[in-house]
């Protein structure tokens, strides 16, 4: 084992990662990997709650703005840029921070990820178009009778996931399980897993906060401002569906805010469920005495 150190900061969205993740650099030296995979993208910042232009600017961050709105951006292509900075990092300190709620990005980075074939752009665009026409209901059925296997073990309620396994089932005409081996690799440097805890009031509470302030710093625009974009992925998730759908007519404002405010909470959950079934993640609740910790863990 090398010298070269990650730390990894996870934990739900409003959980104070972000503010976190600074505190350690700072003390540390050095920079940070965003693992969201949303704020990537340059041209959506309100919806994706990026760092501040304060956070920004007081140490470095790498996959903030790294990427445009027209680009797909995936857990692959997340980890072998995220191993380029690191490597970019390391040349001049042996600490790294990698700081996210994207679950399945940060397992990439730290165990590698099966390499899925991409389905083309159009097959993308017919799914996401018949799912915003039809519903949940109809992805949970294409699904269930075309990539069966999927279905009965998959997450049937997250239409992300179930998308993609039609997309591959269509491309490939193989159920995306076969392209899932399993296997785990070792990396060649020291991982540190923490993660940052709320009571479950104070997190609803910080999500609500974050939702009101997004309303005022100007969310209606910036997801108008998206309209010819709504079908990319980064856009089919909370904060941006809920206001299409009330440009759409859907909803009031008021009702698409509180909506907002409910399904981030349900989020917020399943980011848990996710991170609980990591046993390596040392939890900190409000992120108290995690600094202190890692002092002694990376002796610096």
């Amino acid at each position: 084992m090398s010298d070269k150190k990650v730390i990894v900061i996870a934990g739900p969205t409003a959980a104070g990662k972000t503010a976190m993740a600074v505190q350690v650099a700072q003390y540390f030296n050095t920079a940070v990997i965003s693992a969201d995979s949303r704020q990537c993208y340059k041209e959506i910042s309100i919806g994706t709650a990026k760092p501040g232009p304060a956070e920004l600017a007081a140490v470095p961050h790498y996959f903030i703005n790294s990427h445009s709105i027209r680009e797909e951006v995936n857990a692959g292509i997340f980890e072998r840029l995220a191993l380029q900075y690191a490597e970019e990092v390391w040349r001049n300190n042996d600490v790294v921070v990698l700081c996210g709620g994207t679950g399945l990005y940060i397992k990439a980075f730290c165990e590698g990820i099966d390499d899925i074939p991409a389905a083309p752009a159009a097959l993308r665009q017919q799914i996401i178009a018949q799912y915003e026409q039809e519903g949940l209901s109809w992805l949970q059925e294409a699904v269930k009778a075309k990539d069966p296997r999927f279905y009965h073990v998959g997450e049937t309620r997250n239409p992300q996931r179930l998308m993609r396994a039609l997309e591959v089932i269509e491309t490939t005409g193989k159920s995306i399980l076969e392209f899932r081996t399993g296997n785990k690799i070792n990396r060649d440097f020291e991982i540190i897993k923490t993660g940052i805890e709320l009571e479950k009031p104070q997190l609803h509470a910080n999500i609500e906060t974050r939702v009101r302030q997004m309303m005022k710093d100007g969310l209606v625009d910036e997801v108008k401002s998206m309209t010819a974009f709504r079908t990319h992925n980064a856009l089919q998730t909370v904060g941006y569906t809920e206001i299409f759908d009330y440009l759409d007519g859907k909803t009031d404002l008021k009702e698409a805010a509180e909506l907002v405010v409910i399904h981030t909470r349900q989020y917020a959950k399943r980011q848990m469920t996710w991170f609980r079934k990591d046993k390596e993640i040392m939890w900190y609740e409000k992120g108290e005495g995690l600094l202190e910790d890692l002092k002694k863990r990376v002796g610096l």
